[in-house]
């Protein structure tokens, strides 16, 4: 919301969240954005979710910190124009439960002398879309998961925003 609140063609027009407490709901009430909270039931019982993005006339959607499996009604809707970033190279450390602190717990025990993050378009699988892109960073032997972590959220802040930007505009020049 920061990195799009001055941009002349792109603004967040909606903050969608699972959580009700969310500390990611007030921030966007701050920025004047408005806010939705869904339910597991709704998300994947009704199309409820799709009926909210369409009132807000959402175009892209771009997921951070969403553990859940989209479901199909939702990558039909938005086909490559849903993108998710994940805190390791794809298609290692990733898939149902390899999420947070567990990704990097699992790079630090496979001894790995590498990590990164991953964009990536979504699909109805989990960390299976179309890569964007993958940014690496070195990994000493003294890293532990919590360095991992911060060294990979550098990354993660450094580059989804920019790489959101760059898809849009384009997908602007292309006429999409």
């Amino acid at each position: 919301m920061e990195y799009f609140q001055e941009h002349p063609g792109i603004r967040v027009a909606l903050l969608v969240s699972n959580k009700a407490d969310a500390g990611a709901l007030e921030i966007a009430r701050s920025f004047g954005v408005p806010t939705h909270t869904i339910n597991r039931n709704s998300f994947y019982q009704t199309t409820e979710l799709l009926e909210v993005l369409r009132m807000h006339d959402i175009h892209f959607i771009a997921l951070a910190g969403f553990l859940w499996l989209v479901p199909a009604y939702l990558v039909q809707a938005y086909p490559q124009r849903i993108v998710n970033i994940h805190p390791a190279l794809i298609p290692k450390f990733c898939g149902k439960g390899m999420f947070g602190h567990h990704v990097h717990e699992a790079v630090k025990a496979a001894g790995e002398t590498e990590s990164g993050m991953t964009i990536h378009f979504v699909n109805e699988h989990y960390d299976e879309g179309d890569i964007i892109l993958q940014v690496r960073t070195p990994l000493s032997p003294d890293d532990d998961a919590h360095r991992i972590a911060a060294k990979v959220l550098q990354l993660e802040h450094a580059y989804f925003a920019k790489t959101i930007e760059q898809i849009l505009q384009n997908n602007q020049d292309a006429g999409a």
